[in-house]
């Protein structure tokens, strides 16, 4: 996080409380990021209110550009933007669908979290995010690269908010129910499960100092899992990875950063695999 230059702030002026700004102030305030300021409409002109937000926040010391602007649908606006600013992260305030129109539609913030190329910070909560708890969640079960990679960015991601709120980094990883019929007798206990899973973040541990009773493994799914983590512990954010699932599949299943984004009580940042990161802004260019 401490790379990033540039931040894509999505300024809805319905939403007078501005909770996305207030997080973004808060990052580019130890970054040194600016900030770049989007409308997404095409209905009425807001450049008074960005003039006057650009306005008072040059006053307060950042580096601030805006603009207002709408490409057919509110997640292709945000992503072209992110793209042709170059920001390294996307801050959107969330606000909770209903659960009939999500239930036909697939609602505009999973549709951001699935194509979007940069980590993306959905802001629910006014909870300050100093002092407080930062949580992320990983899945040391799965050990290939493209997965431990990502662990590491979760991980490191969730070390540096913890770092510029003065905040203590928890981290979970949920594991499956012992089978007596699995061929590893390792998956028949539940006991060496969660020891295997334990041996699994020794080394993140030992690299960003989480101690063992911030590091919680749980048997149990990962959609129920980390919402409850979150809740018990009071987290203020939760950094969690995506592996942007579409199509049926998608569709069918829905990834575990879009289904718990209404469950959670806390901000979330979504993050997603470099090959990911590449597909999707691949894709952004050949639209």
């Amino acid at each position: 996080m401490q790379a990033i230059r540039s931040i894509l702030v999505v300024v809805a002026p319905e939403l007078p409380e501005g909770l996305a700004l207030k997080r973004a102030k808060l990052i580019a305030g130890v970054t040194g990021s600016h900030l770049h300021l989007l409308v997404c409409s095409n209905k009425g002109d807001h450049s008074g209110l960005l003039e006057d937000l650009r306005g008072v926040l040059a006053n307060e010391g950042f580096s601030v550009s805006h603009k207002q602007a709408w490409r057919t649908t509110l997640h292709n606006t945000i992503i072209t933007e992110q793209q042709a600013e170059g920001c390294g992260l996307v801050i959107k305030q969330h606000l909770p669908d209903n659960p009939l129109k999500r239930a036909l539609l697939t609602p505009d913030d999973w549709k951001l979290l699935r194509y979007c190329p940069s980590p993306v910070l959905m802001v629910k909560t006014e909870r300050p995010w100093t002092n407080g708890v930062v949580l992320a969640a990983v899945d040391v079960g799965n050990a290939d690269y493209e997965h431990k990679a990502l662990h590491a960015g979760i991980i490191s991601h969730g070390f540096d908010i913890a770092g510029l709120a003065n905040a203590k980094l928890h981290v979970i990883s949920s594991h499956p129910a012992p089978m007596l019929s699995a061929p590893d007798p390792t998956f028949q206990l539940k006991e060496t499960i969660e020891a295997r899973y334990r041996e699994a973040c020794k080394e993140f541990q030992a690299e960003y100092d989480i101690s063992e009773d911030r590091l919680h493994i749980a048997e149990g799914p990962a959609d129920s899992l980390i919402p409850l983590t979150a809740h018990n512990l009071g987290a203020a954010v939760t950094v969690i990875g995506t592996v942007a699932r579409t199509g049926i599949s998608g569709a069918l299943i829905g990834n575990t950063a879009e289904v718990i984004l209404d469950a959670l009580e806390s901000d979330v940042l979504v993050l997603k695999p470099d090959d990911i990161i590449d597909h999707l802004e691949t894709l952004v260019v050949q639209a």
